[in-house]
């Protein structure tokens, strides 16, 4: 067994003790934190399957932004276990089927993967021409094929998945940005219109004398 297989069991084992902790910690910030590790060992066994990018994508993304912003969320807000824990048992069969659909779902793209590894394999060992595209994309680093792949096959998917994100952020801003009448502003104009004499008034008052 090579290094490389021994470091993807162990980061694999991890990676599972990390999943199912995250599912039965009965802390919702020890769950979070679970999560994190989970995110962790997914990038790792990405980098040992040389996608790099995917890998720094979901440190940087997921642990960096997401799990800190629901790592905040969940530690300000007063969540009451004991109501979280009275539906546990009643939803457990609709959870556990979907989990089952969910593994036969992943075995079935596995094992579709595997078959069609093993026949680009066997064609390799018997020796049959690589064209010189195959072979130039081969060469590429995961970055570079990823981006040469996004902006040449799925331009027009990543150019639709762009618009809606555009449009979903417009939509949340005009959300946040709605007038209300206890809310008080600013009138710039207002303000540059106003005089020193509007604000300011000189008082000549006499001294006082001794007494």
């Amino acid at each position: 067994m090579s290094i490389q297989t021994a470091l993807f069991y162990l980061f694999s084992v991890v990676l599972l003790f990390a999943a199912f902790r995250v599912i039965t910690a009965r802390n919702p910030v020890h769950s979070a934190l679970y999560l994190v590790l989970a995110f962790f060992q997914a990038s790792t066994i990405w980098m040992l399957l040389k996608a790099e990018f995917l890998a720094i994508v979901l440190v940087l993304v997921y642990v960096g932004a997401v799990m800190v912003l629901f790592l905040f969320v969940v530690m300000m807000l007063d969540i009451n276990l004991d109501r979280l824990r009275q539906g546990f048992w009643r939803y457990f069969p609709v959870a556990a089927l979907v989990g089952a659909l969910i593994i036969l779902e992943m075995s079935a793209v596995l094992m579709q993967a595997f078959q069609i590894g093993g026949q680009t394999a066997a064609a390799q060992a018997a020796g049959q021409a690589v064209t010189p595209v195959a072979h130039a994309l081969a060469q590429l680093p995961n970055t570079n094929a990823l981006g040469l792949v996004l902006y040449t096959r799925y331009l027009y998917p990543l150019e639709i998945a762009a618009v809606i994100l555009l449009v979903a952020i417009i939509a949340a801003i005009s959300l946040t940005l709605r007038r209300r009448k206890d809310t008080k502003t600013i009138q710039v104009s207002e303000q540059i219109k106003v005089r020193r004499e509007d604000r300011v008034r000189l008082v000549q008052m006499k001294a006082e004398g001794k007494e």
